[in-house]
């Protein structure tokens, strides 16, 4: 499929700017979904500004946020309510992950910022017997498949923002301060990959640029 045309893509750049809306927060009761109705402990890996934590805090006993961005870090202990069983750490997915058994794992739009399978492993580990991993994620386009995907989310995407903003524009929400990077891997390298680490795992393509991964510790 050809790409979209140049003058095209400027003015979509110049809609989305004056009309913001988070892409990932979308699929946050989908999230939800794929949980038990309680939780023991839940980790967001890549939390940002916490609204995923504190929504897994309907769940879960005890949330952990972890977020390598301190800024972002910050904004999302402000925004969470003291009495919220939900605590924060400026931490690497990889690395520093406090404890080591979870009963959900979550973790959005953040993996292809980390060594994929590594990190799948990581996740792995830090699950508890019966645990639950849930991961929205970004691919790189390659297949017919994707590209159509892709060109149906466009228009999607325009009116969903005009919807969330009610046509009137609105301030740039908050955002993680770090730099940020395309996703390198394609969805078949992520289905492969990922089903090599975490077998039976459930994996999905979805509109908006997305594709989600559902994985339940034995």
């Amino acid at each position: 499929m050809k790409p979209l045309p140049r003058r095209l893509l400027r003015a979509l750049e110049r809609f989305h700017a004056a009309h913001p809306w988070d892409h990932n927060a979308h699929f946050h009761r989908w999230i939800l979904r794929q949980l038990p109705d309680r939780v023991g402990r839940a980790l967001d890996v890549g939390c940002g500004s916490g609204d995923l934590a504190r929504l897994l805090a309907t769940r879960a006993e005890r949330v952990r946020g972890i977020d390598a961005d301190p800024a972002i870090t910050d904004r999302a202990r402000e925004l969470t309510p003291a009495s919220a069983s939900v605590t924060y750490t400026v931490a690497d997915a990889l690395t520093g992950i406090p404890d080591r058994s979870y009963d959900v794992i979550t973790c959005v739009a953040a993996l292809h910022h980390l060594p994929f399978t590594r990190a799948l492993k990581t996740f792995r580990d830090r699950l508890a017997p019966g645990g639950t991993l849930v991961v929205v994620g970004v691919f790189r386009e390659q297949t017919p498949t994707d590209h159509l995907l892709g060109f149906t989310s466009v228009p999607l995407n325009v009116v969903v923002a005009w919807l969330k903003n009610r046509g009137r524009p609105a301030p740039r929400p908050l955002s993680m301060t770090a730099r940020t990077r395309p996703a390198d891997m394609t969805y078949s390298e992520i289905v492969r990959e990922a089903r090599a680490v975490l077998p039976g795992a459930r994996l999905r393509r979805r509109l908006l640029w997305r594709y989600t991964l559902v994985w339940h510790q034995r």
